[in-house]
């Protein structure tokens, strides 16, 4: 995970590759972050929206846990790709 995550996300601070862009009255309106960051909160988000649904849950935890199946190599090798 980004050193940087706890940063952004609780508002603690930035770093020096973030940047803050406010309205006329100093209120923040936005936030740059670098591409590799937004997609590390981008999928947690879908992580966490994932892991509300119980069903949706079991079903991962099962993937993760799962040992079988082909490795990307062989399933390249089968598809002729």
């Amino acid at each position: 995970m980004n050193p940087h995550w706890g940063l952004v996300i609780w508002g603690l601070g930035l770093a020096a590759d973030e940047r803050v862009h406010s309205d006329e009255r100093g209120e923040t309106t936005a936030v740059i972050v670098p591409i590799s960051l937004w997609r590390e909160i981008e999928a947690l988000q879908e992580r966490a929206c994932l892991l509300k649904s119980g069903v949706m849950k079991r079903r991962l935890l099962e993937a993760k846990d799962h040992k079988e199946g082909l490795s990307i190599k062989t399933v390249i090798e089968k598809l002729g790709i």
